[in-house]
Order: structure tokens, then C-alpha cells, then sequence
């Protein structure tokens, strides 16, 4: 298990405890007012734990509190493990970024672009630019989401049955195969929309490295970085600490539990999705950051250089343009002066995003509520950690954003 370890005197590191104890009042108040069933957080400088707290429950029927070693459905907070486990790859000079997906997923061949009509008669037309890789891993390849509700072509993926979840029986492979089939929702690289795209990215990890996705991150992350808490489903040794999952009710607001959703984490899953089907604790997921943090190093332990990293996390969409300009944005997720990246949510104008922040730091949460990120200008590291579907429901994390620098005062 990777614990939290000691936590040193904020002091020492430029934090003002007094300052950082507002982020536990903050979110105390969602807590008493039953919006949210609990949560843990954890702030980290110089690769020192100076913050971690907990409170509420992990499972409110049961009367059961979020402890240290909880175990969470982080959702898509997976997709930046699978990109860095494709830049893996990558370094070892297995693909190129601008390779088409159709060299090594030949269903991706004969792509066709949405142009107009509706989901039941929609009117496409063969997409002129190949889908690459690169385009997946910025989210620029024209897929979606069936839960996005935005355009016909997430109607269509709802119909195929994708939403907040997949076909029934289906794997990996047979869902890339639905994917390819259906058709984009723009040109690949001609704009961002949040997508299926990092599940994609580990379906080509498997053909690439002739594993299962998650033989893959066993072998070449967690167990690297000591994650052992971390994988596709809860073990029979986790389902006790496993929190339960939450939807705020659509009359009081109030957190609800969703037993139905929460016992698929329970089970292993037949489709390993590499855009969101992990589980993990606090401890393990920053170990996760504290090797990003350090430039793809862990006590030792190299996964990524330097300079891959730099260039995993600067912006890589056309112009320098931020994601409300260039794409169509998620609330909470991502917004003005936040581009993106290979696999993360990169900063590239603070003031635009109206919350303190650095140029530079990179990001990104998952759909019960949690998030992360990394601000290498302030050897900064920050995990929320939670279960209340959806992640659009509060502000949280801009909220938890000005309460972080606010606690700053070196």
C-alpha cells in the first residue's frame, strides 16, 4: 500500500496552516449539508506532504469514514496514466505521433466525418485527414462521448450503447471496432472534443506491447512506482475500503447513493477502459504525481525523461489556442486558458481562467468529482478525492484552486 507518510510543518515550505485549514472548512460545509458524502485531500510541495485531511463518510448508510487508505473510482483522472504509459512506448520508439491509428488498428481505415442530418439519418461524408495519434492523445480526433448530449453523433454513441458505459460482453478491441464505425463528429485535428480517444490509446498499447492494458500498467507503472492499490477493479481485499458512489438527487440535492453503478467497480471488468476504469487510493495516485512532478522519476525509478514529459505537458493545440476557443469544453474540466496537452490539461493564461494558477501547470479530474494537478513552478502537487457523479455538479475544483493559493505566502 502507498501510505501518505508524514506529513512536514507547512511552515517550513512557504504554506500558512492556518490558510490551508480552509480547504478542510470549505468542503466540511458540502459535507454537512449532504452534498457531498466526504472526501480527502492532499497538498504537496518540494515532494513533501504539508496538507492531507479527511472528512465524512466513504459510505454514509453504513456509517463508514473516508480514511487514509480509501479506495476510489478515479475515472477518467485513468487517462493521463494511459498516456503516459503510451509515451512509454513512444520513447522506445514503437510509434510515432503522427502515424495513422490505422497502422496498428486497422478498423480505423476508412473513417467517415459527420456533416449534417440527424442521429438516426445523419449525412457524412470520408474524412480527408487520417486519424494519427497525436490526435488522440489531444483529443482532436473527432470522437465523443454518448454522455456528452451536445451533438447527434453522442446520440449515436448512446444508441450503440455508449453511455456511462459500454455494449454488454464487450471487450477493448470490439469496442474501438463500434468506434470506427461510427462517424466523427468533425476532421480529425480540427478541433477538441472530450472523447473515447485515451480508451483508443490503450487499445493500440495492447497491440503495441502484446498485453492486456492492464498487464501493461502492472508490469510498467504501478508496480514501478509502488501503486499497489491501483487497477481496473476493487479486490476482494479493497471492496471493505471501496467508498460508494454518489448522485446528487434531482429534488433536495442531496448525495444518493447509486448502488447499481457503484457494484460495477467491484467486478473484474471485460472492456479495460484506459479513458476511465481505474480505481485507486490517495496514496497511490501520488506517487503518480510526485514521479510527474520530478519529470517521470520515483525513487529511482525512471518511467519517463524529462523532456518527453515537458512535451506531454505544454499546450499542443493549433495556434496555442485554448480550449474554449478551439474545441467545444467541458465545464470544470476545461475552460479559457486551459489548452491541452498529450494527456493532460495544460494552463497557458491564468488570468483568463479567472482562478490563481501557474502557466504551466498541467491537470485533470474524473467524473465522480475528483482531480489532480502539477504546477512545476511551485513544486506544487494537489489530489481531491471523492465520489459524486457528475463532475459538472459544483465548482470544486476551481473552488479548491483559490483555496490552495490562497494558503501560499512564501
Amino acid at each position: 500500500m502507498a501510505l501518505i507518510g508524514k506529513t512536514v510543518d507547512p511552515d517550513e515550505l512557504g504554506l500558512d496552516p492556518r490558510r490551508l485549514r480552509r480547504i478542510d472548512e470549505h468542503f466540511a460545509r458540502y459535507v454537512e449539508a449532504e452534498k457531498l458524502p466526504g472526501f480527502a485531500v492532499l497538498v504537496s510541495r518540494a515532494g513533501e506532504v504539508v496538507h492531507f485531511t479527511t472528512h465524512g463518510s466513504r459510505d454514509i448508510a453504513a456509517d463508514l469514514p473516508i480514511e487514509a487508505d480509501t479506495v476510489y473510482r478515479i475515472y477518467s483522472m485513468t487517462k493521463p496514466i494511459t498516456s503516459v504509459a503510451a509515451m512509454m512506448l513512444y520513447e522506445e520508439g514503437r510509434f510515432d505521433l503522427s502515424d495513422p491509428v490505422s497502422k496498428y488498428l486497422p478498423e480505423f481505415s476508412d473513417l467517415r466525418v459527420f456533416t449534417g442530418g440527424s442521429s438516426v439519418s445523419p449525412v457524412t461524408r470520408p474524412a480527408s485527414e487520417p486519424l494519427r495519434l497525436w490526435h488522440l492523445l489531444t483529443h482532436t480526433s473527432g470522437l465523443t462521448y454518448g454522455f456528452m448530449y451536445n451533438h447527434p453523433v453522442d446520440a449515436m454513441y448512446r444508441s450503440a450503447g455508449f453511455e456511462w458505459g459500454v455494449p454488454q460482453g464487450a471487450d477493448l478491441a470490439e469496442c474501438c471496432s463500434i468506434w470506427a464505425r461510427l462517424p466523427l463528429m468533425f476532421e480529425p485535428g480540427s478541433s477538441w472534443n472530450y472523447s473515447h480517444s485515451t480508451d483508443v490509446v490503450g487499445r493500440v498499447i495492447e497491440v503495441l506491447s502484446s498485453q492486456s492494458l492492464d498487464e501493461f500498467f502492472n508490469d510498467r507503472i504501478f508496480s514501478q512506482l509502488g501503486m499497489a492499490e491501483t487497477g481496473f477493479y476493487a479486490r476482494e481485499d479493497q471492496v471493505d475500503r471501496l467508498a460508494a458512489l454518489y448522485l446528487p438527487d434531482a429534488t433536495s440535492g442531496r448525495a444518493t447513493a447509486s448502488e447499481r453503478m457503484g457494484q460495477l467497480a467491484t467486478k473484474a471488468p471485460r472492456m479495460l477502459g484506459g479513458g476511465g476504469g481505474l480505481v485507486s487510493t490517495i496514496g497511490d495516485y501520488h506517487r503518480f504525481t510526485q514521479m510527474l512532478l520530478n519529470g517521470g522519476e520515483l525513487d529511482g525509478v525512471r518511467l519517463l525523461g524529462p523532456r518527453t514529459l515537458d512535451y506531454m505537458t505544454r499546450n499542443h493545440l493549433p495556434g496555442d489556442h485554448d480550449v474554449a476557443y478551439f474545441g467545444h469544453p467541458i465545464g470544470g474540466e476545461a475552460e479559457e486558458g486551459v489548452g491541452f496537452g498529450l494527456g493532460f490539461s495544460v494552463v497557458v493564461n491564468a488570468a483568463a481562467m479567472k482562478v490563481p494558477a501557474s502557466e504551466g501547470e498541467f491537470a485533470w479530474g474524473g467524473a465522480a468529482s475528483t482531480a489532480f494537478w502539477v504546477d512545476p513552478l511551485e513544486e506544487l502537487t494537489v489530489i481531491f478525492m471523492t465520489q459524486l457523479l457528475p463532475s459538472t455538479t459544483y465548482p470544486i475544483r476551481r473552488e479548491l484552486r483559490r483555496l490552495v493559493y490562497q494558503s501560499l505566502v512564501d
